[in-house]
């Protein structure tokens, strides 16, 4: 994939969750959990902006391709390449890191 994000956004494939859940005794098949997914696989980084009067982080020290992250339940842009689905997200849209 030749794909590199602007600025400080981020490629995340979504990781659908396939299997039924089960609390306690009883079963919610996947077909009562439409939801968005909210954890994905990081697969391309753009670039670190970062102001000299700006103290935070770069984005390459937050995430690095790899990583799961959970990101915002509205936040970024849904795209398709090469019939897999993928979302474009700000920096602001992370809101965890699994280590």
């Amino acid at each position: 994939m030749n794909l590199h994000p602007v600025d400080e956004r981020i490629l995340i494939k979504p990781i659908k969750d396939d299997e039924e859940r089960k609390i306690g005794s009883i079963y919610i098949p996947d077909t009562a959990m439409k939801e968005k997914p909210q954890v994905g696989e990081v697969v391309a980084i753009g670039d670190d902006v970062v102001k000299e009067s700006e103290t935070r982080k770069k984005l390459s020290e937050i995430v690095k391709i790899g990583d799961r992250v959970v990101y915002a339940k509205y936040g970024g842009s849904e795209i398709k390449i090469d019939n897999e689905e993928y979302l474009l997200i700000s920096r602001n849209d992370i809101l965890a890191v699994f280590e």
